[in-house]
């Protein structure tokens, strides 16, 4: 890895550093196809904007290890639509780290379908996943064991239809803060929230059938 560019080795070494953080034990594959993973994100991210600039350290916490904090949620084999998938986000990085997983990516922007099958091949788990062209509100929802969603435009405001959306029975794994918490109280959803590290306000809520 010394042969590589500053900025991912650094991207590798706060994975393998603050892994544990997250209760992660990211094993040499996973790193080498992560690191892939980012450098893609680089490559497409001028003409996309599939996130926000940021450094090596702060996309692998941020971004990736904090995606990754759905891992130990899901079952064996798990079924997933990930809802506003975007740069890929959560779901490629738990794809990479769970093979047993299998995805469904929807994501409203014709661009970015084109970047997640080529970062689903360029990661190579096309076959652990399909992409979805399409607001979520228009794609009939596949059977999943868990529908996940980090972000989308008027986030809290979609969390009543996104809840609506989900098939039944399955688990809604949301990142958010107090809006997003509010939207579940007031859909009556029984359900539990994960702090994320490093964080005050932001949480992964785990809500529906797999929550307490």
């Amino acid at each position: 890895m010394n042969n590589e560019p500053n900025h991912l080795n650094e991207f590798r070494d706060t994975l393998q550093r603050n892994g544990a953080h997250y209760e992660l034990l990211l094993d040499e594959n996973a790193l080498a196809r992560l690191t892939a993973y980012y450098e893609l994100i680089l490559a497409w991210n001028m003409r996309l904007h599939l996130v926000a600039p940021c450094s090596a350290a702060e996309f692998a916490t941020r971004h990736v290890l904090e995606s990754l904090i759905l891992a130990r949620h899901l079952q064996k084999n798990a079924r997933v639509i990930d809802v506003g998938s975007g740069a890929g986000l959560p779901s490629i990085p738990n794809l990479i780290v769970r093979p047993d997983t299998r995805a469904t990516l929807i994501e409203a922007s014709p661009k970015k379908g084109v970047f997640l099958r080529e970062a689903l091949r360029h990661c190579g788990i096309s076959e652990q996943a399909n992409v979805v062209v399409e607001r979520f509100e228009k794609a009939p929802p596949p059977v999943a064991e868990y529908v996940t969603c980090r972000a989308l435009d008027r986030f809290s405001e979609m969390v009543p239809k996104l809840i609506a959306w989900a098939p039944r029975p399955c688990t809604l794994l949301l990142f958010g803060g107090d809006a997003v918490r509010q939207e579940i109280e007031k859909a009556g959803l029984d359900y539990s929230s994960v702090l994320i590290p490093d964080s005050e306000r932001r949480f992964v809520f785990i809500c529906g059938e797999g929550s307490p």
